[in-house]
């Protein structure tokens, strides 16, 4: 029986990648941040990943969008607190999405960000309708919904065939 070596290692690297995400949701869920370890460790993955199945010169180019993507929330992050005084994105979001774009690529982005946008208003009309008051303050951390998104984005781009 010979094993696929190109499914093994997507179930390998693809497996990890579970595994980092849900640490991600959970330590954002209990602690209200997303540490950089587990920023570094999903970059550093989705590094491997793509020298793995695509080379180096396209690890280059991932890192170059993940820096943009990064720079660009991070401007939007700081629009946003200078508009309205409140930290609408924290900057464990801004790092993961820098690394979740190494993963997805920059046409990935969008799909990732939907996904979790929807996500995120799913569960805060659920905390609605269970009774919990939800008012222009109330936090709601969304490294959880990211996480989700950046898990499903690539499942959604490889049924599409637009990976």
């Amino acid at each position: 029986m010979q094993i696929d070596r190109e499914a093994l290692y997507f179930i390998g690297s693809y497996g990890a990648l579970c595994v980092l995400c849900c640490a991600v949701a959970l330590i954002d869920l209990r602690h209200g941040i997303i540490p950089n370890w587990l920023n570094l460790a999903i970059a550093a993955l989705g590094l491997a990943n793509v020298v793995i199945t695509d080379g180096t010169t396209a690890a280059f180019t991932a890192m170059a969008i993940a820096a943009l993507v990064g720079m660009l929330f991070w401007l939007l992050q700081r629009l946003y607190f200078a508009v309205r005084g409140v930290d609408g994105l924290g900057l464990g979001d801004v790092k993961f999405l820098a690394a979740a774009a190494i993963w997805v690529g920059a046409l990935g982005v969008p799909t990732l960000l939907l996904i979790a946008a929807l996500a995120a208003l799913a569960v805060a009309g659920g905390l609605q309708l269970a009774g919990r008051e939800m008012k222009r303050r109330t936090s709601i951390p969304f490294g959880p919904f990211l996480a989700l998104g950046l898990l499903l984005t690539p499942a959604l781009q490889s049924l599409l065939g637009l990976s």
